[in-house]
């Protein structure tokens, strides 16, 4: 167990590139940006709910750990923003991404006197600047300041909200949530952008002589000598920030002539298309640069493996996958070190290689957009079978035999519809369904569970259809299992359909055959009996050899399909 865990947790840290990082750090300057978003909707009600909301926002987000983890966040999200700029090559890819960077490098520059004026003043001088103190500011004392306040606050949010679609886009749930989502997209700010607004109509109406004595004190503003002093700092922020993007710019500069320098290497598709590049390049940047198509799924983040090519002839003297590129070979289960990905590998010389993934192109040329790209899920395979069909069509003409099995397919696709299932690919006399596309493990799992069921009772209704027709009643063999596939459209051009592709499908075509063997109608694996809820004892136990597989499997087997149902039942009623 502890050798499990170790490398468990040694494959996770194999798959964290500075994209994940990234990622992270972004994820809670977002969470920090819709709770005092948030915040400023209290300003629709009152500036008593305004200091109420902000008192809760500063418990949680001034607590010394989300300090610190939050602190670590901005500098860590900056510096990688800075490190993007330099690292990226060209610009050619959507325009979302440029956009995105711009909008990032955006924020520090706008936010950081708000910060040090705030925050810092706060540290150093014992200052209470809350809403009173900044509404009076923004609106009275300075009101162009709104307008900086407006801009950064939409800027931040749009680089945000591009940051969360490029990560949650490719998600199986993603579909479903995207109304959602643009609703919380386009209110949260509203409300945020009409609560600042109504606040500072009220800090209007309420000021006073009074009201100023009461709010805007020195102790709580501080001194003019303590506020130059906080306006120094913000300047050499902001001098050392404006140096640190002047300096990634010059780097991309002496970098682009390094590489003039160094020479250019040659780049064969293996199709007799040969592009001339700068050293230091990727293959991936390589292709976008001179409008080469090429497969990328995921945009060039290593978060698939679409754009993996094959090196043709000796890669001894290529440079060893970096820790993210071997984790995605990894989970794609190849150490043929031919294999690489275009994203992440950044010849030193001439290549040759091939695509494995070749891009989507329609007769012309341009690049199609399939509808569904490949999404990694957990769904449950139900593959059944039709006995006896070689004997079957040794015996009768060939449109009977057609008639038969397509009767017999119809059937099946009878109760797998009716379950919630999708009936997927028909493979002579056999079929593929798949469940749980738009349910939760264990409905999936119950549904399979059904369908089998029902499809011995459509096949009884059916043997008795044709009993004056058939010498010996049809017989089935249906193969369940779960597991995490590849979904999404398969094919070529204008013969594309939706599938699954994974070990989980190729485990229940296995143990559909292995009910000959086991003489059963149904084998179930264990992992879909216990997620769907039925008891340990409820079905006979085999261990089993799966071809392909190093490890023996725990299935159960059903001598009688229709039972299914009533087990089913029996635990629900347990349970209840």
């Amino acid at each position: 167990m502890a050798a499990l865990s170790r490398d468990q947790i040694t494959t996770f840290l194999r798959g964290i590139s500075l994209r994940q990082v990234r990622l992270a750090t972004g994820v809670i300057l977002f969470a920090y940006l819709v709770s005092h978003f948030l915040n400023h909707a209290l300003g629709n009600i009152s500036l008593e709910a305004l200091a109420t909301g902000v008192y809760l926002h500063m418990s949680f987000w001034q607590f010394l750990p989300v300090t610190l983890l939050f602190y670590t966040a901005c500098l860590v999200h900056t510096a990688l923003g800075i490190w993007a700029l330099y690292e990226r090559r060209q610009f050619r890819w959507k325009a979302i991404e440029p956009l995105q960077l711009a909008l990032g490098l955006s924020v520090p520059m706008l936010i950081i006197a708000h910060i040090v004026g705030v925050r810092l003043g706060q540290t150093l001088y014992g200052h209470e600047k809350l809403y009173p103190q900044v509404l009076f500011l923004y609106w009275i004392w300075a009101p162009w300041r709104i307008w900086m306040m407006l801009a950064v606050m939409t800027i931040a949010w749009v680089h945000g909200c591009i940051g969360l679609y490029l990560w949650l886009r490719m998600r199986a749930f993603y579909k479903r949530a995207a109304p959602f989502l643009l609703a919380a997209a386009v209110l949260i700010p509203t409300l945020s952008m009409l609560g600042f607004y109504q606040s500072g109509r009220m800090v209007i109406d309420n000021d006073s002589v009074e009201w100023r004595a009461e709010t805007q004190s020195e102790r709580q503003l501080g001194t003019r000598a303590e506020a130059q002093a906080l306006d120094r700092i913000t300047d050499y922020f902001l001098f050392g920030y404006f140096g640190l993007i002047g300096i990634a710019l010059v780097a991309r500069g002496v970098r682009a002539i390094n590489e003039r320098r160094r020479g250019m290497i040659s780049l064969s598709y293996g199709n007799g298309r040969t592009v001339r590049v700068p050293k230091g390049l990727s293959v991936l940047e390589a292709s976008l640069r001179n409008n080469v198509p090429h497969a990328s799924v995921c945009g060039g983040r290593a978060r698939c493996s679409t754009c993996r090519i094959r090196i043709i002839g000796d890669c001894s003297a290529l440079p060893e996958p970096s820790q993210r590129e071997a984790f995605v070979l990894g989970r794609v289960g190849t150490s043929d070190p031919s294999i690489r990905l275009a994203c992440q590998l950044r010849p030193p010389s001439d290549l040759s290689f091939f695509q494995l993934f070749l891009p989507h192109t329609s007769a012309d040329g341009h690049e199609s957009h399939p509808t569904r790209i490949g999404q990694e899920r957990y769904l449950v395979s139900l593959f059944v079978d039709m006995r006896g069909s070689t004997k079957l069509a040794e015996k009768r003409l060939p449109f009977d035999t057609v008639f038969i099995v397509n009767r017999f397919l119809g059937a099946v696709s009878q109760a797998v519809l009716a379950s919630g299932g999708m009936p997927n690919q028909f493979v002579g006399d056999g079929m593929l369904a798949l469940f749980g596309l738009s349910t939760s493990r264990q409905e999936a799992c119950r549904q399979a569970l059904h369908a089998a069921a029902m499809i011995a009772a459509n096949i009884d209704e059916l043997n008795k259809f044709l009993e004056h027709d058939l010498r010996e009643p049809i017989r089935f063999g249906i193969g369940i299992n779960g597991g995490e596939v590849i979904v999404g459209d398969i094919g070529y051009r204008d013969h594309m359909v939706f599938t699954a592709l994974g070990d989980a499908v190729n485990v229940a075509a296995r143990l559909q055959d292995m009910t000959k063997s086991l003489a059963c109608e149904v084998v179930i694996s264990d992992e879909v009996r216990a997620t769907a809820g039925l008891a340990a004892d409820a079905l006979p136990q085999h261990e089993v050899e799966i071809r392909g597989r190093n490890e023996p499997m725990i299935v159960r087997s059903v001598t009688d399909a229709r039972m299914l149902p009533a087990l089913a039942n029996e635990e629900q009623s347990a349970a209840a």
